[in-house]
């Protein structure tokens, strides 16, 4: 596998490591960039930009990224909030009057963005058609009364996270979350990220086709020797579990290579980047990029504050959350405990880690079984504790 790309020096087991992925995990096509104080150290790329195809992945190839859309999309309130548009610890019924139905009247802001809103399953699932109107997944959600009481718990709101943001953002701004995106955070930044991809970007094949990849057998060695807890399995298995209702509000799952799928804004997972937008945006949020800064030092600390920590009713394994990103942890580990960010079911992953000045970015188009920590994504984040270890 011929790995393109630059490392700065002190980087080289990121490159040896993104290599290995190709070798013994199964990966087809990825890249990854990570930065450093605002610098770009690592920018690699590799294999084939479709998954079902034979044209090489490009430098500027974007692939579905899943739930790290989640990540982006929490800087959106944050940010509000900074430029004081925005009460974290208001109810939401005082920007969105028709959430109150259903005993939500006392659902905060801040809930909605620490998983604690008790909202993380519809009654009555969305279709395809129906997910790709903006308006009826906010309107859903609406009308569903609570799995449990809001702020006595937390459960990851897989697929009405971005609904509850979304239409959150368009009440307070106008807009919905990825023009807001678009105008604030991709645009000053140059950064290929999408929330709803223009269809010039279509037009021009930025994005490549995604679809399954199984990785090696645990015997081989290749990884971890692994296997979910009986309880993990059993949530996934069952069709009345919080775990398969999460994950199923839109039933079936649109086709996420569909162009009217990826021109939807669904910010809880059809954002579309590249590996150096995701990993440019996390840059920003920490530091200087290009002249532009987004977190000040006090909306910064907030990202990485601990909201919601302990079992996870959806994921059913221990989870932390802070407003919106969810923070280093045994379900998704990153690179120390002051790292934010949002892994993508399957495979995709952006973090930042003040600690250190790192912000990390690799997006894939094979996408495993994985939920929250995915083996390739592991290997490249360990390659880089690594470099940073040798540097020390």
């Amino acid at each position: 596998m011929d790995v393109n790309g630059t490392v700065a020096d002190g980087f080289e087991p990121v490159r040896e490591a993104f290599a290995r992925n190709f070798d013994a995990l199964g990966e087809r096509g990825a890249a990854v960039s990570v930065y450093r104080d605002g610098r770009p150290v690592v920018d690699l790329w590799g294999g084939t930009r479709d998954i079902d195809g034979t044209a090489p992945w490009q430098r500027g190839t974007a692939q579905v990224v899943r739930s790290a859309t989640k990540g982006v999309a929490a800087a959106v309130p944050l940010l509000l909030r900074q430029r004081g548009l925005l009460d974290v610890d208001a109810p939401v019924g005082e920007y969105w009057p028709e959430f109150k139905a259903r005993g939500k009247e006392r659902v905060l802001v801040r809930q909605l963005l620490n998983h604690r809103a008790g909202l993380p399953v519809l009654d009555r699932p969305l279709t395809p058609e129906e997910a790709l109107d903006p308006a009826r997944g906010p309107e859903a959600v609406a009308a569903q009364a609570p799995a449990w009481e809001p702020g006595s718990d937390h459960g990851y709101h897989a697929l009405t996270y971005g609904w509850m943001l979304d239409e959150l953002v368009r009440r307070v701004t106008g807009q919905g979350a990825g023009e807001w995106i678009a105008a604030e955070i991709a645009g000053p930044l140059g950064a290929d990220f999408w929330l709803g991809l223009p269809a010039a970007e279509e037009a021009a094949g930025r994005a490549g086709r995604v679809g399954r990849v199984e990785g090696p057998e645990p015997s081989s060695g290749a990884v971890l020797r692994a296997r979910p807890k009986r309880s993990v399995t059993e949530a996934y298995a069952d069709p009345g579990s919080l775990t398969r209702r999460a994950f199923a509000a839109i039933t079936p799952f649109p086709d996420q290579n569909d162009p009217a799928y990826r021109a939807t804004a669904l910010p809880a997972t059809n954002g579309i980047a590249t590996a150096d937008g995701l990993a440019r945006v996390y840059a920003a949020l920490i530091g200087e990029v290009g002249g532009v800064r987004l977190f000040d030092e006090a909306t910064g600390a907030l990202a990485r504050t601990e909201e919601s920590a302990g079992p996870d009713r959806v994921l059913v394994v221990n989870t932390r959350f802070g407003l919106g990103f969810m923070l280093h942890g045994s379900a998704s580990p990153f690179l120390s405990p002051d790292s934010f960010g949002h892994p993508g079911r399957g495979g995709s992953l952006g973090f930042a880690d003040p600690a250190s000045g790192i912000a990390f970015g690799y997006v894939t188009n094979g996408f495993r079984k994985t939920v929250t920590a995915d083996p390739r994504a592991q290997a490249l984040v360990r390659a880089v504790r690594e470099s940073l270890t040798r540097g020390l």
